[in-house]
């Protein structure tokens, strides 16, 4: 028996959604034949077989989002004898990870080896299924075990909270040894136990942690679907939803007529400890109780459709909902006279033409911005949540908003600062075109340092950009429109004028700084052949 894990497909990636099966089991499969359809970082892939053979089992169902590393199926190889084979393997693995547990264990005692150098693989399992199976609590770090060799289905490290692999011999429910029965893996949206620790701490996702603060919910009572436990943001959502009824403060009871007899000393009782401030209800100033509950209206259920929070919907309202719980987002606004780059790519448009190349206003555009944020490197910047770090890029990966019938997404282009307008405008093209065929890789949706989303090519004349987490600001651009000003000489004149909208994070940039740089990407693109000084 082989598991299939799910790899590592982008160097960012750490969880990705199974979309659909592309093989049953009990089906053949050939080796790098597609086993299923994975939707990671608003990128659909086909995850190809490592293994010939016959898909025994399903880890992973359709719509489930498994970390990177945890066993999604597991396959019996080509040439193994049925049942009687299977049986065979799992004992084996039962009886390798047994014997590689202690001399693991051992290891670590003797040399106090960092357990990082050690090779270890396979991603920690359900906390609540591995006690099932018998296994113990060890520390966060700790080698647990790993197979004898690369062979061998279970090569652990304990990462984050893991249990040795005592008795992990994934028995049936009969407790007979060497029956398949299959590990899930990390499995990210199944129900585990709450919040995840015997020793009183929460395992809690930073965003979980802040929405639960600000709703004034005991994160120890929210029951967790990550793995081991951990509480996640829809968790704490979903625990007040079902709680909503009991934490609106109730009215105060009146005072009873006579004092209670108490069996307490004669010195003054103290006052009952508080229960967690929970937020005021709505109308009284502070945040509601819980997020709105939606409920059909009476008569119109035949009129509704259900359709699931999957793919790229569900990729798009995480980032979404990341950057309004991580940033500070402010905006600024302005207004750039674009006359002198209409005339200017009128001028070489054949010539982009004879070049191959399709020349629209955005490489113009990305060029200025690149050429800006080197001005003011604030605004090219990211916020390390997890070491309290600002960090400063000295390169400039800009990614580019692209609406497609799947929905939005963000390919970046790399190193703009070295291209050429043509070469930005070849990429602009390749890759709006590959996203809406969703063609893009993963690798090609990562990395970017700022980004510029064209509202412009749908009419838009203004826009309030949500931020591309981590990046530090995003940049809106919109219609072009011809319409009168008045010119340096006091003349009354048609110009081609387009608004340009700025959201930032104001944690790590400061509302000047913000204003100077928009200054200075329209003193850019309001004069070409400066910019075209910035491209050489």
């Amino acid at each position: 028996m082989k598991e299939v894990l799910l790899p590592e497909l982008a160097e960012s990636v750490v969880e990705g959604e199974i979309l659909k099966w592309l093989v049953q089991e009990g089906e053949t499969v050939a080796l790098e034949q597609p086993l299923c359809e994975v939707m990671t970082d608003k990128v659909t892939v086909e995850l190809p077989s490592p293994y010939a053979g016959v898909l025994h089992k399903r880890l992973a169902q359709e719509g489930d989002v498994v970390a990177v590393h945890a066993a999604i199926a597991v396959i019996a190889e080509a040439g193994a004898a049925g049942g009687a084979q299977a049986s065979g393997g799992g004992e084996s693995v039962q009886n390798a990870a047994a014997s590689a547990a202690p001399s693991a264990t051992q290891a670590i005692q003797e040399t106090g080896e960092n357990p990082a150098t050690v090779d270890a693989e396979l991603p920690v399992q359900a906390t609540e299924e591995r006690e099932q199976m018998g296994g113990s609590i060890v520390e966060a770090g700790h080698v647990a075990a790993k197979g004898e060799d690369d062979t061998s289905l279970f090569k652990a490290f304990a990462s984050d909270e893991a249990v040795r692999l005592e008795g992990l011999g994934n028995r049936s429910g009969s407790g007979a040894p060497g029956t398949y029965t299959g590990g899930t893996g990390a499995i990210l949206n199944r129900a585990q136990t709450p919040s995840g620790r015997t020793d009183g701490r929460v395992l809690a996702v930073p965003a979980a942690r802040q929405m639960a603060r600000e709703l004034g919910v005991d994160l120890a009572q929210v029951q967790g679907s990550g793995p081991n436990g951990r509480v996640r943001v829809g968790d704490v959502m979903a625990h007040t939803q079902g709680n909503s009824a009991q934490t609106v403060p109730a009215p105060a009871a009146p005072a009873p007529s006579a004092p209670a007899p108490v069996a307490a000393p004669t010195q003054a009782a103290p006052q009952p400890a508080p229960a967690p401030a929970a937020p005021a209800a709505k109308g009284t100033g502070g945040m509601p109780v819980a997020p709105v509950q939606y409920r059909t209206p009476k008569g119109y259920e035949h009129l509704e459709d259900r359709v699931p929070l999957r793919g790229m919907r569900r990729a798009i309202s995480n980032q979404m909902q990341a950057s309004h719980l991580y940033t500070v987002r402010t905006l600024t606004v302005d207004e750039v006279n674009l006359t002198k780059l209409v005339e200017f790519r009128s001028r070489v448009k054949d010539d982009a033409q004879a070049a191959g190349v399709k020349l629209s206003y955005l490489p113009f555009i990305f060029k200025a911005v690149a050429a800006a944020l080197k001005k003011y490197p604030s605004l090219n910047s990211s916020f390390d949540e997890a070491t309290g770090e600002i960090v400063m890029k000295r390169y400039y990966n800009l990614g580019m908003a692209v609406a497609t019938d799947a929905g939005l997404t963000v390919p970046v282009l790399r190193d703009v600062n070295h291209k050429s307008i043509f070469e930005l405008a070849s990429q602009v093209t390749d890759l709006a075109g590959r996203a809406g065929a969703e063609k893009l890789t993963p690798d090609e949706l990562a990395g970017s340092t700022f980004s510029v989303t064209n509202i412009g090519s749908i009419g838009a004349l203004f826009s309030f950009p949500i931020i591309n987490v981590p990046d530090a600001a995003i940049l809106g651009v919109h219609s072009i429109v011809r319409r009168p000003i008045v010119n340096e000489q006091g003349e009354i004149v048609v110009a081609h004028m387009m608004y340009l909208s700025l959201s930032f994070d104001h944690r790590l940039v400061d509302g000047a700084e913000a204003a100077r740089f928009c200054k200075e990407v329209i003193r850019l693109l309001e004069n070409p052949d400066r910019l075209m000084l910035e491209a050489m």
